[in-house]
């Protein structure tokens, strides 16, 4: 259970990092560059860990939807980038298939 746990946050990491680095401006401001870098390490650390308990590709799968799934709600939201009952359709799907790969996961 630990290992999704962790794997979660990560994927939380991974929307924070993928923003920051947008916002980052091709690392020329540097506080959304040392964000970038710190969720990047915290992000990956905790993909690693995961992968002690859970096979790689539901891990890698897990880990990329929730943080391609929240990277544009907060664009959404946030971000400026346009709402459509198409996208949200989609990430709800996305979210779909994460909660499926963690109900078929053999460990």
């Amino acid at each position: 259970m630990l290992s999704w746990i962790v794997l979660i946050g990560s994927g939380v990491l991974e929307a924070v990092w993928a923003t920051a680095l947008g916002k980052s401006e091709g690392f020329t401001k540097l506080w959304p560059t040392v964000t970038f870098g710190v969720a990047l390490l915290a992000s990956m650390a905790g993909l690693a860990f995961a992968m002690r308990g859970i096979s790689t590709g539901t891990a890698y799968a897990v880990w990329v939807g929730i943080g391609a799934a929240l990277t544009v709600l907060y664009a959404m939201v946030f971000g400026g980038e346009g709402f459509s009952l198409v996208k949200v359709l989609l990430i709800l799907g996305l979210v779909g298939c994460v909660i499926g790969l963690k109900l078929v996961d053999a460990h």
